[in-house]
């Protein structure tokens, strides 16, 4: 499986009409690549608190970013993950919303970020939270949907792999002065669920905020296969899929999870 991580720069300087352009065009130019990954909020910057409520979209054939990404994707014949974009549903709450199309561009899957961060502002003031795990069957492995700041919670990647999950995409706009978290965090949901992990990060400053970039694919060993820089860039790295059943077979520590684990001084 040939992947590509497309790390986009997102500037304040630059529209998300212009920006929404530029991906697709970098998407149509991953032909031969079988999965694209894109970053979180890239059209309207994921700090850009003030940007949201003007490009908030639907998730229909009436939002922009919906359109150019599935005709990218058809273009490209790759199955896209196209990122998160803020949603505005039907009764105008916002979500940040994460968009997988197939190689038709038919959109095949949608994930409302479950965990928004913030504590009391930016994303979890002005956003709803998701309640859905979400998963999307390829013929390249089932692929499992989380978005930033969900990789620091655990239990969702563990009820991704019990709904079948083999691979890991996770766009995030992770902060440049907590890189070494983000590493750390990628490679322990790889080496925990043992599945690869596709983890597309932005790159470039917007809302006074430094992205990290050092996008990263990770084999089931929580091996890197490949690290971007912190500038934008597309990483494209191949994958051996058949690494997920060989390690769940030689090392099955899924099957010795205990999941009634009593919390301290239950019971007395």
């Amino acid at each position: 499986m040939r992947v590509s991580l497309v790390q986009l720069s997102v500037s304040d300087a630059e529209s998300a009409d212009d920006r929404r352009a530029r991906a697709a065009a970098l998407v149509r130019g991953r032909a031969g690549d079988d999965v694209v990954v894109l970053p979180e909020l890239w059209t309207t910057g994921a700090w850009a608190y003030d940007d949201w409520q003007t490009g908030a979209e639907p998730i229909s054939t009436d939002g922009p970013t919906l359109r150019a990404m599935s005709a990218a994707a058809r273009s490209a014949a790759v199955w896209l993950h196209a990122g998160t974009v803020v949603e505005r549903d039907g009764d105008g709450a916002l979500y940040n919303t994460a968009l997988v199309f197939d190689r038709t561009g038919a959109l095949r899957g949608a994930y409302r970020k479950i965990h928004r961060y913030g504590f009391d502002t930016g994303e979890a003031a002005w956003m709803a939270a998701g309640r859905d795990v979400v998963t999307v069957p390829t013929e390249l492995g089932e692929l499992g949907l989380a978005t930033c700041y969900d990789l620091r919670f655990p239990e969702l990647f563990r009820a991704l792999v019990d709904a079948g999950t083999e691979i890991l995409a996770v766009p995030a706009a992770w902060p440049a002065g907590r890189r070494e978290q983000w590493r750390i965090l990628v490679r322990a949901r790889a080496v925990e669920e043992q599945a690869v992990v596709l983890a597309c990060c932005a790159a470039g400053t917007h809302g006074g905020m430094e992205q990290a970039g050092g996008s990263l694919v990770v084999d089931p060993w929580g091996t890197v296969l490949a690290e971007a820089g912190a500038d934008e860039e597309i990483l494209t790295a191949e994958v051996e899929m058949d690494a997920v059943a060989a390690i769940r077979a030689e090392l099955p520590v899924l099957r010795d999870r205990v999941l009634a684990i009593a919390a301290p001084g239950a019971g007395r």
